[in-house]
Order: structure tokens, then sequence, then C-alpha cells
């Protein structure tokens, strides 16, 4: 039904894509690879979401990058319908893009996945998943942890994503303590362009 009312299942795909990772930043192969479209199919709709405005583009190391535009007049009512279905998002003041867990049907597909991970609080996506290098992390894992279960989803993801990930792992007593001291590394990654995919106590600034 919202192939139909959308016109096409590729533009439903990108607006899947792009609504369910604000701040996240894809070229035209990773998108293709992504939502298994043909190239040319993905770049005319590129294309068409570039001139209405929902998309923006910026070029990287001689690479063209897309992300969604937070700034479009109608991004709320299409992350209402694309965001990460059953994840409770919202933008905060600085245009973040925040998933705040819920129990059961209200976690996001990432959420469900990490599970395995053991008892995660806060976990951030930045670095080449944004293309904001300040932190010098891709991903930042906060709770009570299991090493050999990250070792795994990491390596999992690094195929899925076809490149290396740099990461940390922190206790949450570690996190909320370089806070208070503001710890660079953690102000650092704080004030990056990232994606918040979990904030289960919700204690990341608004």
């Amino acid at each position: 039904m919202i192939e139909q009312l959308f016109g096409s299942k590729t533009r439903v795909k990108l607006l899947r894509l792009f609504y369910s990772s604000p701040n996240r930043s894809f070229y035209v192969r990773e998108i293709t690879r992504k939502i298994d479209e043909q190239i040319n199919s993905v770049r005319r709709e590129l294309a068409n979401m570039l001139n209405i405005g929902i998309i923006v583009s910026d070029t990287t190391n001689h690479r063209l990058y897309y992300e969604v535009n937070q700034q479009y007049n109608f991004y709320k009512p299409l992350l209402a319908i694309f965001g990460e279905a059953n994840a409770a998002s919202h933008t905060n003041e600085s245009g973040v893009s925040v998933s705040t867990a819920k129990p059961s049907s209200s976690e996001s597909t990432a959420t469900r996945e990490m599970k395995p991970l053991g008892h995660l609080e806060v976990v951030i996506y930045t670095g080449q998943f944004t293309r904001d290098e300040s932190g010098g992390v891709d991903i930042l894992l906060v709770g009570d942890i299991n090493q050999n279960a990250v070792s795994k989803y990491i390596t999992e993801l690094e195929a899925q994503e076809g490149k290396e990930l740099r990461y940390v792992v922190m206790p949450m007593s570690e996190f909320d303590y370089r806070r208070q001291i503001k710890d660079r590394f953690i102000t650092t990654v704080l004030d990056s362009k990232k994606q918040v995919i979990l904030d289960t106590n919700g204690i990341l600034p608004d």
C-alpha cells in the first residue's frame, strides 16, 4: 500500500533506509547493496529525492554521500512513516535523532540484534557512520556487556558494512564518571555528529 502511495518500490526502500538512520551517510553502491535494487533505479530516485529536498548530498574523499535532510519541511511526518518501526524516536534541539528503548514490541531492529551482547544502556554510532572522525571511534557501547559476544557482533557488522570498525566498550559507571569530569573522549563523542541507537534511561541531553 505504501509503495502504491509513493509510486516506487525503490523510493520506499530508500525512504526506509534514510529515515531509519538519521545522521547516517551512505554512498551509492552502499545504498544499492543495502536495499538490493538496481543502481540505475537507485540513482534516479536519489536525484528525485535531492530535487525535492528530502535528502542532501556531500562529497568526502572524492566519494558522494547522501543522508536524510532533517530540515526538510515534512521530515517529521516522513519519520513517523518510515523511521525504525516501533522505535520511540525524537529529534533533539541539536537536530540529532534519538531512539529511546522501550520493552518488547517497542524495540528497534538494531536494539533487538544487540540483545545478546548483554545489558546495554547507551549505544552511539559516529565516525565512519556519520563522517565525523572527531571522536576517533565508530561505535560506543555502554553497559554490562559480554566481550566475546561484542567481538562476534562487530565482526558480523564489519562484514555487513564492508569496512573495519573501531569500537569502545565501557560499563555505565565509567561512562557516568567520565561524563561528570568532562573527559575529553566522552565529551568529543557526545558533541560529534552521531546517531544515538540506544539511550535506555534517557540520560543524553535533548
